[in-house]
């Protein structure tokens, strides 16, 4: 499922390798305006996505979502113009929008917090496979165009889209409800044995009690809702979410046009992109593992910074950016490959919850701080500062620097209330701690003996 996503995401750079923008007669401007409109739908869809999920079941909202986006998918081959390509930016964008969040809340309910991490890490690495397996795919679909009347990128979209339809019908027999409800008319023996799913269930319920608190049909009422946003305990990781990936949100969009701009042909530039891909899968898992490992998360997102300032400083400001092809290629290339932070903060932010009632919701809200970052990076290179994209760049740097404080002032914000809450709490007797945990009304993360991860 997380393929076919990225499958239907990743294919509108490849589409514009293909010169569908000129097919459409629309300008890089107009490219930005869909991507904005896409990224807005998609943010505003996040949230009741999750009240709908909640409400019906992951295992029954998701093959919905995925089926509807496909078919929008394919629906792309017959744009005529960039009007027709904003409703389909639009309409995926909402039946996308709630995916990620939906997925992670169904995985919750099988993992820990500290196996959460890498099981994620895990589906971002099959992202970045998906996209060198389809840029390999793109290299050759994209030859078709003539066949049949159609373009290239048409043919593009109208396969992929057909690839995720048979997905998100095939998920609506594979997906359970939960650990304990795996039988099915067709699988009658289920996903664990009786004894299995005992240790499932009392693995994740040690890890986290809370999560017993509410059933996998359950919805969230206004309260619950009210709760989760006003968490402000989590607005670190948000903060995070809106920032961190900006640069390659930026370059992943523009990369085709980019070298296109550079002198490479179609052909060439998709299969350019694959060694960042590459790049991408190696330190996504050894920057995940390393957190967990050291049981430091944030001081292991240090090393995004670390990586991509150098990087952009020297896109910015050296003469050949943008001007020598193959030196600028080298340069995007290990940009796009830095090391990813999303599944730690993803992880982290379903660790800090301390509760399904606010994990459902901060899910959303920490997708969609990251789409309102996509909303921002969708608008930074203009039409007025190509080719060299100088006060784009120079933006980009910007956003890059600020991961320094933001990470460090993260840190410190846990530290210091992890530091508080052990004084009040070795202040009191046991008879008092004893009292507390049978009668406060503190819940999840606001509970005196809950300690943040970071």
């Amino acid at each position: 499922m997380f393929v076919a996503l990225q499958v239907d995401r990743g294919n509108l750079a490849q589409a514009v390798a293909d010169d569908m923008l000129k097919d459409l007669k629309m300008t890089t401007n107009d490219y930005n305006t869909g991507n904005t409109i896409f990224y807005l739908c998609f943010l505003c869809a996040e949230l009741p996505s999750q009240l709908v999920s909640k409400r019906l079941g992951c295992d029954v909202w998701i093959p919905i979502e995925m089926t509807l986006w496909a078919i929008i998918t394919i629906s792309q081959c017959k744009m005529k113009s960039k009007h027709g390509f904003y409703v389909c930016r639009a309409l995926i964008g909402i039946m996308e929008g709630g995916f990620i969040p939906d997925l992670v809340l169904w995985l919750s309910y099988f993992y820990t917090a500290s196996e959460l991490s890498i099981r994620l890490s895990f589906f971002w690495t099959t992202l970045s496979l998906t996209q060198i397996v389809t840029s390999l795919l793109a290299f050759g679909i994209l030859q078709m165009r003539g066949v049949s009347g159609m373009t290239g990128w048409a043919w593009l979209f109208l396969i992929e889209g057909l690839f995720t339809l048979i997905i998100g019908f095939s998920s609506f027999f594979l997906m359970v409800p939960s650990p304990v409800q795996t039988k099915k008319p067709w699988n009658k023996k289920g996903w664990f044995t009786e004894r299995e799913e005992y240790i499932v269930v009392n693995k994740v319920l040690r890890d986290d009690p809370t999560k017993g608190d509410m059933h996998n049909r359950q919805g969230i009422t206004p309260k619950m809702l009210w709760q989760g946003i006003s968490d402000y305990y989590l607005w670190p990781i948000y903060l995070i979410g809106i920032t961190a990936y900006q640069p390659t949100n930026v370059l992943t969009a523009y990369l085709t046009l980019v070298l296109k701009g550079l002198g490479f042909k179609t052909i060439q530039v998709n299969l350019m992109a694959i060694p960042q891909y590459a790049i991408h899968i190696i330190l996504l898992l050894t920057i995940t593992w390393f957190s967990e490992k050291l049981n430091n998360r944030l001081g292991a997102c240090l090393f995004q910074p670390i990586w991509t300032v150098p990087l952009m400083l020297v896109l910015r400001f050296w003469k050949g950016a943008m001007v020598n092809k193959w030196g600028t290629y080298a340069v995007v290339t290990l940009i796009l490959g830095n090391p990813y932070i999303h599944a730690i903060c993803v992880s982290l932010c379903s660790r800090n919850s301390q509760s399904i009632k606010t994990r459902t919701v901060s899910a959303s809200l920490y997708n969609m701080f990251v789409q309102a970052g996509s909303i921002i990076s969708s608008n930074i290179y203009r039409t007025a500062d190509k080719p060299l994209y100088k006060t784009g760049n120079a933006v980009l740097v910007g956003f890059a620097l600020a991961m320094y404080p933001i990470l460090f002032g993260a840190k410190l914000f846990y530290i210091h209330i992890n530091n508080k809450r052990d004084k009040i709490w070795n202040a009191m007797t046991e008879e008092e701690k004893d009292d507390y945990l049978e009668n406060t009304t503190d819940v999840g993360s606001r509970r005196l003996n809950f300690r943040f991860g970071h």
